[in-house]
């Protein structure tokens, strides 16, 4: 995707959580390289960014400037480098761990800097899944056969797999060292990201909390005002929901919380269709370490252990459809009628997806996709003149080991054999 987007644009941004290796993408594809977290030359790198910033683009190209947000003149003196270069690509990489604020930048950059998101690993990536089943041949294949693929791994696999993260480091550690990479991830997010990020003094007790009780109501539609009064709710912590606000914001910009919106087609009256954020974190490992849980828990604790698989299929589902252009949302109405995810793609096809951990809980969930997709049926009978497109797809997405399409033309596909 990278080299890609070499091809075609000026300037390329990697941007997402930190630790999911988007220095070391980089530098695969750059010829020279410049960190602006260098402690032994970074102070005169600010003072050159503060009078000339275009110096620090010198070097062979494509020229890698890591971590540019801690000097944000350096996106404008990138989009008017690539301007006078007649739009030539494949000039910089940029790669950062935050988003910066609008107003520090006096150029979008569209049509010179092109942005590209870095998840954590998908379980194909970290070589936890078989990859038996392609997200892409389910699309564009109508007759891909999935009947008989299998899944790499157990219930106790899988749990260890969420408790560890998709995180490229952990990759290189024994089982018991791996599990400790998401907490120290939490400790470095709370003592020093949430407030470095802005330098904006931020209270490390507070984010924790925040994180705590986020990771409590991962995969639900919890209101911010339940969220901020769990916060506060042990009388230790007193905060404002502005403040509340404040922090989650930048939780955001961290890409730590990714929470995901709505999808609110016309088929029932809009208020009967819930539209609040389903509340989640870019990494399931970031639940796991933020509740204080391990593997050995969570293996006592299926229930809880649901709302973390749950966390882990959306991590993968974005991974696995990055090149399509596509976002994913959630539909769940007041009559229990839900579709836990529905991945649409920039072409307008779109699957409807509900993730089950166990064999017992597939009939419900097929039903659920069955009653949805007949739902946009009817509605496209009585409303010829707007037609709603019907599900390219019906998924289920299991913790078990065997995939199968059912009579119904549902598939159940197990995320361990599930690849891009």
């Amino acid at each position: 995707m990278l080299q890609e987007r070499l091809e075609a644009f000026g300037a390329v941004l990697i941007e997402g959580p930190k630790w999911t290796g988007k220095t070391t993408t980089a530098e695969q594809h750059a010829k020279s390289v410049i960190k602006l977290q260098d402690p032994d030359m970074r102070n005169e790198y600010l003072e050159t960014a503060a009078t000339m910033p275009s110096l620090l683009l010198k070097g062979k190209q494509p020229r890698l400037i890591d971590e540019w947000q801690d000097v944000p003149m350096i996106w404008d003196a990138v989009r008017t480098a690539v301007d006078k270069s007649g739009g030539k690509p494949g000039q910089y990489i940029l790669t950062g761990s935050n988003t910066v604020d609008k107003d520090e930048i006096l150029h979008t950059g569209t049509g010179r800097i092109t942005r590209m998101k870095m998840y954590p690993m998908s379980l194909w990536e970290s070589q936890d899944s078989s990859g038996e089943v392609s997200l892409r041949e389910l699309f564009n294949n109508p007759d891909y056969d999935i009947d008989g693929a299998t899944g790499k791994l157990s219930m106790t696999e899988l749990i260890r797999v969420a408790c560890r993260g998709g995180w490229p480091a952990t990759l290189q550690l024994n089982r018991n060292a791996s599990l400790l990479v998401a907490r120290d991830y939490v400790d470095s997010v709370c003592d020093y990201d949430i407030s470095s990020i802005d330098k904006k003094q931020r209270n490390p007790k507070i984010a924790r909390q925040i994180i705590r009780s986020y990771a409590r109501n991962i995969s639900t539609l919890a209101k911010k005002t339940n969220i901020l009064a769990d916060v506060t709710a042990s009388g230790d912590i007193s905060i404002s929901m502005d403040t509340f606000d404040d922090y989650i914001h930048a939780l955001e910009r961290l890409f730590v919380i990714k929470d995901i919106d709505a999808w609110c087609p016309a088929i029932r009256s809009k208020t009967a269709i819930r539209s609040s954020p389903k509340r989640c974190f870019t990494d399931p490992s970031i639940a796991v370490a933020a509740m204080g849980v391990d593997a050995d828990a969570l293996e006592m604790q299926l229930k809880t252990f649901g709302f973390i698989f749950e966390q882990m299929c959306v991590r993968d589902l974005r991974a696995y459809t990055l090149d399509f252009n596509s976002h994913i949302s959630y539909y769940r109405d007041r009559y229990g009628l839900e579709a836990d995810f529905v991945l649409h793609l920039s072409d307008g096809r779109y699957a409807l997806i509900e993730c089950k951990l166990g064999s017992h809980e597939i009939e419900e969930g097929a039903s659920h996709l069955l009653e949805l997709k007949h739902l946009i049926q009817e509605h496209n009978n009585t409303e010829r003149q707007v037609p709603l497109r019907e599900p390219d797809l019906l998924i289920i997405i299991t913790g078990g080991k065997m995939a199968y399409t059912r009579k119904d033309d549902v598939k159940v596909i197990p995320l361990s054999c599930l690849r891009d």
